[in-house]
């Protein structure tokens, strides 16, 4: 029997999350992930192609109607819920933001740490937006006339490589709380992490399509994201300039909403990151006329 010393590790391969289901790339295709401390690869991880990425717009359309006509309160409770996943396995999260980064344990505790309080900060907004943003306006006949937000549909989110999981929650959280779904392209050099959260949220009461998370090389992916017609707007946390260009450029074939998230990596660890305004972004103002009765 060989010794224990010789014996070959078995690596995990980490697979995509659409529909609720974890699914290998319809291509086939398997990437090798690298720790940043020396190079090593820790794990591997499926690799995205057009196709599967048409699968999670598929899941996320499919997905929209029944979370969209949740209450708000709750689609709070439910991501209440996530979060108190993340926090019973806070510990696998750090261990995976660690191996994944080279960071220190206690700096992985850390950023686990606050993607569990960002994701609660934003499940809190989830029934309060609404009464913050509407409005009733005056108008010049005899009726009423009120403006609210609604979920605007099917938003990709792009994630930016440092830091990985907060940057992603803080992406994503804004999104889902209005009724969206949401189709989410992990960091192209840190992906472990995001893969994780999608193991840890799959064991929520989170609906499945609501959130798909793709693991890939984002200069693959995007014209494919811009182009998609079934897509209704891209939330941009790349910060590539190049990638930026072309998300904004195949947009325009469906008048797509495009936004993008300019922070440092330090700044998506503070208050910067928990803004309410963000929510506005991935929302319709729909208005409504009641007449006055006599």
């Amino acid at each position: 029997m060989p010794g224990r010393e010789s014996r070959l590790q078995v690596q995990k391969t980490y697979k995509l999350y659409i529909g609720g289901k974890f699914v290998r790339s319809e291509s086939g295709r398997i990437a090798a992930a690298a720790g940043s401390g020396d190079g090593s690869i820790v794990a591997n991880y499926a690799r995205a192609s057009r196709k599967d990425f048409r699968d999670a717009v598929v899941a996320a359309r499919s997905a929209f109607g029944g979370w969209a006509k949740q209450s708000a309160y709750l689609r709070g409770q439910i991501l209440y819920r996530a979060a108190e996943m993340l926090e019973m396995r806070q510990g696998e999260l750090a261990a995976e933001l660690a191996r994944s980064s080279g960071a220190k344990r206690a700096q992985a505790e850390e950023e686990a740490t606050a993607s569990i309080d960002r994701l609660v900060h934003y499940a809190g907004w989830t029934d309060k937006f609404s009464q913050l943003f509407s409005s009733v306006n005056p108008v010049a006949s005899s009726h009423f006339n009120f403006t609210s937000p609604e979920a605007t549909g099917v938003v990709v989110v792009v994630c930016p490589d440092e830091p990985s999981l907060v940057a992603m929650v803080s992406l994503v959280a804004p999104v889902i709380l209005a009724g969206n779904t949401a189709v989410v392209l992990a960091s192209n050099t840190k992906p472990l992490p995001a893969l994780t959260f999608s193991e840890i949220i799959a064991t929520s009461d989170l609906p499945g399509g609501v959130v798909n998370i793709l693991a890939g090389e984002r200069a693959e992916l995007a014209a494919h994201f811009a182009s998609h017609m079934d897509v209704n707007a891209i939330v941009d946390g790349s910060g590539d300039e190049v990638i930026g260009r072309e998300l904004q450029r195949g947009g325009g074939f469906n008048v797509k909403r495009y936004v993008r998230r300019d922070l440092t990596p330090a700044q998506w660890r503070t208050d910067a990151a928990e803004n309410p305004y963000w929510i506005l972004d991935t929302v319709e103002m729909k208005t409504a006329w009641h007449p006055i009765g006599l």
